[in-house]
């Protein structure tokens, strides 16, 4: 895939602030962590992270918006455009020395993701997509699933900690869910879960109460790789109310009809 010059920036920034996460990585357990909130840690090796990519994104195209997890939203001059980031999704599996997490960054146009990167930098695998061309990990371009019935599939969700108010919701999704597909998986990390439902690992994804960063790259993949999104309730705006669904094109409409059932 030849991308834009755009999407190459992307791809650089990502990969810059693996490599820094990735050294941190290795000594976690001398990383300095203080506590955010209830169950959600920022680390310094967060932090470094995002402002190699703010300096990396912003230094090319200092007209942009910006909206990063750890530094929060800038307005640029250029209002039609911002850049959508977490430096590392997945904080609590990489404090835990637990190798699954990634850098996510996503480049919203008018309203809409155009260029997407999902960058997990412990298996090296480089997720990425730009609307109308398709998506691609690596060099080689990838589809969502072919399964077709439901008893077969696996999905993924995330379960709410520390009380959060989503967890009711969620276990009632699970209770109806999981007696009639082949399994459900909650790793920790939305980014990766949106691009394994991309890249046909997945059958599909759902998920309550998540911020644009977490899943504005992820959409994107799922889109191009020839999949399906949505609110959890439907007419909703998936990044400004942080609920998604994301399936194949045969168990998208199943999955919604499951998850959507009033209570």
């Amino acid at each position: 895939m030849q991308g834009s010059a755009n999407l190459n920036l992307m791809i650089k920034a990502a990969r810059k602030a693996g490599r820094s996460l990735v050294k941190d990585f290795r000594e976690v357990e001398n990383l300095q962590v203080s506590a955010k909130g209830p169950g959600d840690f920022v680390t310094k090796a967060d932090r470094e992270a995002e402002r190699i990519i703010k300096e990396e994104l912003r230094g090319a195209r200092p007209s942009y918006g910006w909206v990063g997890e750890e530094t929060g939203e800038e307005a640029g001059e250029d209002p039609t455009r911002r850049w959508l980031v977490d430096p590392l999704d997945g904080t609590t599996n990489f404090l835990h020395g637990l190798p699954h997490w990634c850098v996510s960054i996503a480049l919203e146009h008018k309203g809409e993701i155009v260029s997407a990167v999902v960058f997990d930098p412990a298996k090296d695998e480089m997720y990425r997509a730009e609307k109308g061309q398709g998506a691609w990990m690596n060099e080689s371009r990838i589809r969502v699933s072919g399964r077709r019935h439901m008893i077969e599939a696996i999905f993924a969700t995330g379960v709410p900690f520390g009380g959060r108010s989503t967890l009711p919701a969620t276990l009632q999704d699970l209770a109806r869910l999981m007696p009639v597909c082949a399994g459900v998986r909650r790793w920790g990390a939305a980014a990766l879960d949106l691009a394994y439902v991309a890249a046909g690992r997945y059958d599909g994804y759902w998920e309550r109460g998540l911020n644009s960063w977490d899943i504005a790259a992820g959409l994107l993949l799922v889109k191009e790789a020839g999949g399906f999104v949505g609110p959890v309730r439907e007419g909703r705006d998936i990044l400004e109310s942080g609920s998604i669904i994301a399936g194949n094109g045969e168990l998208y409409d199943p999955l919604c009809k499951i998850l959507r059932e009033p209570a």
